[in-house]
C-alpha cells in the first residue's frame, strides 16, 4: 500500500504589516485590493496535511479547531486548491486528504492559508506533477493574498497584495506567547473597518542578532490594521495589554488583521511562565508558547 504522502502547515506571523496604499480601480486584476509591506516570519505550530490516492476527492477534518471548519463546505481552501491544481495540470481531482486542524481559524495566523499551500504541494508530489515553484505561486494567490507567503515557507517580506515574496534577512531564535481571544475575525472586515493613513514600506537589511535586537527593529515599525480590528474586536486591546505587562516580554503586538495578538520573548522559558499565568487568569482565550523558526524548511518540512 502506498504511504500518504504528509506535510506540515506552520503558523505565520506578521512582525510588523503596513498598509501601503489601494490597487488602482482599473487595475486589470485584485482592483481595490489594499497593498502592504509586511515581514512575515513562521511558527513550530501547524496544522498538518496528509493525501493518499483515492477514486473522488474527499477531506477530513480533525483536531482541537476541526468543528470551527464546516463540513463539505466546498469552498474549503484545501478543496478550492486541490480543484485548482488538477484543472490547472489537466488531471482527475482525487485524493483523500486529511487535515489536522490545530491552528485556529480566522484568527491573524494564516491557518487556512497555510493549508492551502500544503494542498498544492502535497498533492503536486502525489499526482507526480512536478509544477514549479513559480507557477504554484500564481496558483496560490487565486486562493489568498497569504498563499504565496506559506508556499514560500520561510521568513519573507511580503508586498503588493501578498504576490511579491522575497527573502528577509535571517530572525535570531526567539520565543513567542501567541493568545487569541477567542473571537474569529474575517481579513475582509478588518480592511473594511480600516480608516487609518497609509504607511511607508518598513524593509530593513540588518540580520538581529537576538530577540531583544530584534524587538527594537520593530518597535520603529507596527501593524497598521491593529487600530480597526480593535473597533471590532475590543477583546484584542485587552489581550495587547496583557502580554506587554508580563515579565521579559520585550513587545506586544496583533498579526495579520487578528484577532491573535503575540509577545516577543528571549527565552522559552520566560514565554512558557508567561503563557501559563495569562491562561490562569484568561481561562477563555487559546494562548499556547511557541518558537520563530528562523529559516523555515523546504516545502513545509516534512512530518516526523
Amino acid at each position: 500500500m502506498k504511504l500518504p504522502v504528509q506535510l506540515a502547515a506552520p503558523a505565520k506571523i506578521n512582525l510588523y504589516l503596513h498598509v501601503t496604499g489601494r490597487r488602482s480601480r482599473d487595475a486589470n486584476a485584485f482592483a481595490g485590493y489594499h497593498e502592504i509591506d509586511s515581514l512575515f516570519a513562521f511558527l513550530d505550530l501547524h496544522d498538518s496535511l496528509a493525501a493518499e490516492p483515492a477514486d473522488d476527492l474527499s477531506l477530513f477534518v480533525s483536531g482541537p479547531f476541526a468543528a470551527a471548519l464546516p463540513r463539505d463546505d466546498p469552498d474549503n481552501l484545501v478543496l478550492r486548491a486541490a480543484r485548482l491544481l488538477a484543472a490547472q495540470a489537466g488531471v482527475p481531482a482525487a485524493a483523500r486528504l486529511t487535515l489536522t486542524k490545530r491552528l485556529p481559524v480566522a484568527a491573524g495566523l494564516g491557518g487556512g492559508s497555510a493549508d492551502a499551500a500544503a494542498a498544492l504541494l502535497v498533492l503536486n508530489r502525489l499526482w507526480k506533477l512536478k509544477i514549479g515553484r513559480e507557477e504554484l505561486a500564481g496558483l496560490a494567490l487565486r486562493l489568498g493574498a497569504d498563499v504565496p507567503a506559506c508556499l514560500f515557507g520561510r521568513p519573507a517580506f511580503v508586498g503588493g497584495i501578498g504576490e511579491i515574496v522575497r527573502d528577509s534577512p535571517g530572525l535570531p531564535p526567539a520565543a513567542l506567547v501567541l493568545v487569541n481571544p477567542g473571537a474569529p475575525l474575517s481579513t475582509a472586515q478588518v480592511f473594511a473597518a480600516y480608516r487609518e493613513p497609509f504607511s511607508a514600506a518598513g524593509r530593513f537589511d540588518e540580520s538581529p542578532e537576538s530577540a531583544a535586537d530584534l524587538a527594537r527593529l520593530l518597535a520603529e515599525r507596527g501593524n497598521d490594521l491593529t487600530l480597526a480590528a480593535c473597533r471590532l474586536v475590543p477583546e484584542i486591546a485587552a489581550a495587547l495589554k496583557a502580554l506587554a505587562v508580563q515579565p521579559d516580554c520585550l513587545m506586544s503586538r496583533m498579526s495579520g488583521s487578528g484577532a491573535t495578538v503575540f509577545g516577543l520573548f528571549e527565552t522559552s522559558t520566560g514565554a512558557a511562565t508567561a503563557a501559563r499565568t495569562l491562561q490562569q487568569a484568561n481561562p477563555r482565550w487559546w494562548i499556547t508558547a511557541a518558537r520563530l523558526m528562523s529559516d523555515g524548511a523546504a516545502e513545509f518540512g516534512d512530518e516526523p
